[in-house]
């Protein structure tokens, strides 16, 4: 391998150039990613990864994988159990947002008997002391085995 030494147009250090005159460390630092307007959202950033920005390419192909580690870190609970508790709301049905409920209120209790799926109306009123009453009969009744 060619390894050009010479003194830096930058800095002026006797070193390794690396492009434009430059060594290594001044190259570093003097670049700077192109900018562009976002395909997905529109916004003028810098370049990221297939003409879009960080964010949207975390939310277009990492998503799930981030998903993932966030419900074992914080549920104790792997991602397709998850998944299936969280299809939909079991008191209405809603399947847009459906956020995890621990119905013994223990987060270290993370076992499939203890969660349930509710949509945010329902899971903000089980914590509301006016409807918790009213919301936990109504789960009790969906629990209950029909015989």
């Amino acid at each position: 391998m060619n390894v050009v030494t010479g003194k830096c147009v930058n800095c002026g250090k006797e070193d390794e150039i690396h492009a434009h005159g430059k060594c290594y460390h001044c190259y570093r630092q003097s670049y700077k990613q192109p900018t562009i307007a976002c395909k997905k959202c529109g916004q003028t950033v810098q370049h990221h990864s297939r003409g879009m920005c960080h964010n949207c390419v975390q939310m277009k192909f990492y998503y799930e994988r981030i998903k993932g580690f966030n419900v074992k870190k914080y549920h104790n609970i792997d991602y397709p159990t998850w998944k299936e508790l969280t299809k939909k709301c079991i008191l209405c049905g809603f399947d847009k947002v459906v956020d995890l409920h621990h119905l013994d209120k223990c987060r270290e209790n993370s076992s499939k008997e203890n969660l349930v799926g509710l949509c945010p109306n329902h899971h903000r009123m089980i914590h509301d002391i006016r409807y918790s009453d009213e919301t936990q009969e109504e789960i009790r009744k969906k629990l209950e085995p029909k015989a």
